[in-house]
């Protein structure tokens, strides 16, 4: 007896799911703008591991920051937003990074936060986390 195969309907992501999609490469690359500006080379943007992703990846002389950038309707609630596990994601995520490029292993490390917010400049937090945590 011959299988009929259903054929399957893709996946649509729902009008929210994609306008926070949307907002997240707006947020993402107004805080890669912001950075170049403050002197610092993006070296990767959305940069994905099988740990998690890591928003922006940038250089400033022997530093690596590593950077989540949070989009949300004040600074204040996107100050709140980076989880104690997206954390430890991203310093998976940031390890695995430094794997792939063995060339920035002696350099200083950093974990930063960029946080958007409309009719606000970015906010740059420094050393937001560390990987002790």
């Amino acid at each position: 007896m011959a299988k009929t195969e259903v054929p399957v309907e893709p996946k649509v992501p729902s009008p929210e799911r994609v306008a926070a999609f949307h907002t997240g490469i707006s947020a993402e690359s107004r805080a890669a703008a912001y950075l170049m500006a403050k002197g610092y080379r993006i070296l990767a943007k959305r940069y994905r591991t099988p740990h998690g992703e890591i928003d922006i990846v940038a250089r400033r002389r022997n530093l690596i920051a590593f950077v989540e950038v949070k989009a949300r309707a004040t600074l204040d609630d996107a100050a709140f937003a980076v989880t104690p596990r997206q954390q430890q994601r991203i310093i998976a995520a940031a390890q695995g990074w430094l794997v792939a490029h063995p060339e920035h292993a002696e350099f200083e490390l950093r974990f930063d936060a960029m946080l958007i917010a409309p009719r606000s400049l970015p906010r740059h937090v420094l050393a937001a986390f560390d990987a002790s945590t």
